[in-house]
């Protein structure tokens, strides 16, 4: 365990958190009745997260060890950039109170007084703070902290527990809540980010014991049906979210905020030295923006008609045929132009870097497409994918997401799209296709590691079967024949082979005359994918 806080704990306290927030979207968003029953704010705080921790890796990227204070300060400008609606601007400003302190020191005292400044921040930044909110739970987080004793795991510990009581409280604080049957969603999310401080600081993943006690983490759902995206806010709410980023000297400020409130409600300005992140519902989106012009210089402006966005969500399942596409995510040169000439869009994604939300969005509008199938190819990409559909839902864009785990499932898919179908039919013979199609791999082990078929050192070629290490061998062939040999015990009329970046000259046409021992019957074909992540891909449909 941890006797200081760094700038490594952030950078895993930052993955582990968009991790949480990734599994617990959709039922965060479920929560959503307050102060708009919009059911996004699950999809906001991912996507502020997800802002923040790409900030944090940035700054991993040049030599040495950048520092806490550096690392902190860095996510919580990354959080106030990519903030997403009331909950994410709350959330950010949670963050910059807790490096403001974190950056002269990461003693648990410093942590326990850094909780104490997040949650005062967050109230700051909120016009008219309500109880029963993240407010609420972010308080009681920093009190239990600072009258703790121990060191950073207890403090983190504490915080996270006392997160937790008040989020069951939130019901009796609020009435909104209580009369959807809800624990509030902000709350609920800003839990889940206490939960993982603890895991980073302790060092305990969510696969570790610390999971195991989370039996809270799975959120209380709505009662009666209550399901906000789908209703817009009803009579004498504003009409528009507005929200934009704001370039403008602290000392213009209360002006800004005293305009601002008069025009609506919901009103959050978060930031500070100069870069704000300015959140208000209004009737007049004009003005709103207006304001922001005397104050300073607005930019990244986002305005949501709260009627229209929910007409757009709900025209985005309707039946059409007109312009339909299919995105596909892979890391390998060969790979892509594969996909390409099965008539598949294509983002090439990093080997090293997951693409973000933020560049599926940008990728799936690049396919100028009404309706489009996004071929994941990755589960790791899951949460983003959600997240990024959410957004282009309600852009009026059909979209479905494929959960294909490896590219050998999606290319299986792609092997049976027809445009000329209806949406719907589409998308489930792709899904099937995808789904008959068992995948394996061959990887050269990195170090030593405890896998379910025993111990692997460095340089050992691994066997992996649904993601599962199955075989350890000495070298590619002899373990790529036993592989292979494990998926066609198991029955098969396609086997497809797809050569990574360092596959050895040979290995393909070796392992064809292999199949053709065991299964003559069994058609083989052979693919130089080019990718990094894997030397072969197999995929037995």
């Amino acid at each position: 365990m941890l006797d200081t806080l760094d700038a490594a704990t952030v950078r895993t306290w930052c993955r582990l958190a968009l991790t949480a927030l990734g599994q617990a979207r959709e039922e965060i968003d479920a929560l959503n009745v307050y102060p708009v029953p919009d059911g996004d704010t699950g999809t906001n705080l991912y996507l502020t997260v997800e802002s923040a921790a790409e900030a944090v890796e940035r700054c991993f990227t040049g030599p040495g060890d950048p520092g806490l204070g550096t690392a902190m300060t860095a996510g919580a400008r990354g959080a106030l950039i990519g903030a997403q609606g009331n909950s994410g601007v709350i959330l950010a400003q949670w963050l910059r109170g807790l490096a403001e302190v974190l950056a002269l020191g990461g003693e648990p005292a410093d942590l326990r007084k850094g909780l104490l400044r997040a949650a005062e921040s967050a109230y700051q930044a909120v016009a008219e703070p309500v109880e029963g909110t993240l407010l609420t739970v972010a308080a009681a987080a920093a009190r239990a902290a600072a009258q703790g004793a121990g060191g950073l795991a207890e403090a983190a510990d504490t915080a996270y527990r006392a997160a937790r009581e008040a989020l069951l409280r939130t019901p009796a604080q609020l009435a909104v809540l209580a009369e959807a049957g809800v624990v509030d969603a902000g709350g609920r999310g800003l839990v889940a980010i206490l939960g993982t401080l603890s895991d980073a600081v302790t060092g305990q993943t969510p696969m570790g014991p610390v999971a195991q006690r989370r039996e809270f983490d799975r959120p209380v759902r709505p009662l009666g049906g209550c399901e906000g995206h789908e209703r817009p806010p009803g009579p004498g709410h504003p009409a528009f979210e507005v929200i934009y980023l704001l370039d403008a000297p602290d000392q213009v400020l209360p002006a800004l905020r005293t305009e601002l409130a008069a025009l609506g409600d919901s009103l959050v300005v978060g930031g500070g030295d100069g870069l704000w992140n300015v959140h208000v519902h209004v009737d007049d989106a004009g003005a709103a923006v207006e304001a922001g012009v005397r104050a300073g210089r607005p930019y990244q402006i986002r305005i949501t008609h709260f009627a229209e966005a929910a007409a757009r969500a709900g025209e985005s399942g309707r039946e059409t045929t007109a312009g339909r596409a299919v995105l596909s995510v892979v890391t390998g040169a060969g790979l892509a132009e594969l996909c390409e000439q099965a008539g598949a869009h294509v983002l090439l994604a990093d080997p090293d870097r997951p693409p973000a939300s933020a560049e599926l969005v940008t990728a799936v509008r690049r396919c100028a497409a009404h309706e489009v199938v996004l071929l994941l190819n990755d589960p790791e990409l899951r949460a983003a994918a959600g997240a990024a559909a959410d957004r282009l839902r309600q852009d009026g864009i059909r979209i479905a997401v494929l959960p294909t785990r490896s590219p050998v499932q999606g290319l299986a898919a792609l092997a049976v799209h027809e445009p000329g179908r209806r949406f719907d039919e589409d998308v489930v013979a792709m899904t099937s296709a995808a789904g008959a199609t068992r995948y394996a791999e061959l990887a050269v082990a990195e170090g030593e590691s405890w896998t379910m078929a025993g111990v692997c050192q460095a340089g050992d070629v691994l066997g992996l079967i649904d993601g599962d290490v199955v075989v350890i061998g000495p070298e590619l062939l002899a373990t790529g024949e036993e592989l292979l040999g494990r998926m066609l015990a198991a029955g098969g009329e396609l086997v497809t082979l797809v050569l990574g970046e360092g596959a050895p000259a040979g290995l393909g046409d070796h392992l064809v005359a292999h199949a053709r021992r065991q299964r003559p019957e069994v058609d083989t074909v052979v693919y130089d994918g080019r990718q990094q992540s894997a030397t072969l891909l197999i995929g037995v449909e």
